[in-house]
């Protein structure tokens, strides 16, 4: 299980091995089952995800009582809300599992733990931010300048084999379509 997340440490980073085992022993394993609820809005969080094996889904309930998909996350993905973990704010999130997932957990203040003891793994998480920040932007781009058949494209392609595991109207809630729309477009991709 823990040979998942240092192969993902080591494409970014190259800690010693007491830093790796200094890591790892922070680290917690969970497991959620399909249609769990790893978090739900208003609680207090205190722990990031890294996903060995699953999906799951991070969403929120919009003011009219929508939907708004804002990430899945699959296998090598790190999942959460940033906000309310980094800022100790109530969670705005629901974070769902859409397949029997398991898990790493890392407590906050083990974190900064890790960050005196182990400086290197700031720079693993300030490259996955700046990572993050960076799809974050390409995402609304592509919402605002491209069609449908192009941003499943780029779903595609951030989410290799995706389609697969999850409905199709939570693809197009993702991607802010319609579900119909999505079919369309699928089959054209097909043939």
């Amino acid at each position: 299980m823990y040979q998942s997340i240092i192969k993902h440490i080591n494409n970014h980073i190259s800690p010693t091995e007491t830093d790796k085992q200094l890591f790892n022993s922070y680290l917690n394993e969970i497991n959620v089952d399909k249609g769990q609820f790893l978090l739900k809005p208003g609680t207090h969080i205190k722990h990031e995800y890294f996903v060995i094996k699953g999906c799951l889904k991070a969403y929120y309930i919009g003011d009219k009582g929508n939907k708004h998909i804002i990430q899945f996350a699959v296998e090598n993905w790190w999942v959460g809300d940033f906000d309310a973990f980094y800022n100790h704010v109530p969670s705005k999130l629901y974070i769902e599992a859409i397949d029997d997932s398991q898990l790493l957990s890392i407590n906050y203040n083990n974190l900064q733990k890790i960050y005196e003891e182990a400086p290197i793994f700031e720079r693993y998480f300030r490259i996955l931010t700046t990572q993050a920040f960076i799809s974050q932007r390409k995402r609304i781009l592509s919402t605002l300048e491209k069609n449908t058949k192009d941003r499943y494209a780029e779903f595609c392609a951030s989410y290799p084999n995706i389609e697969n595991r999850v409905p199709n109207y939570d693809i197009a809630n993702y991607l802010g379509v319609s579900a119909e729309n999505l079919s369309r477009v699928r089959r054209q991709v097909k043939s």
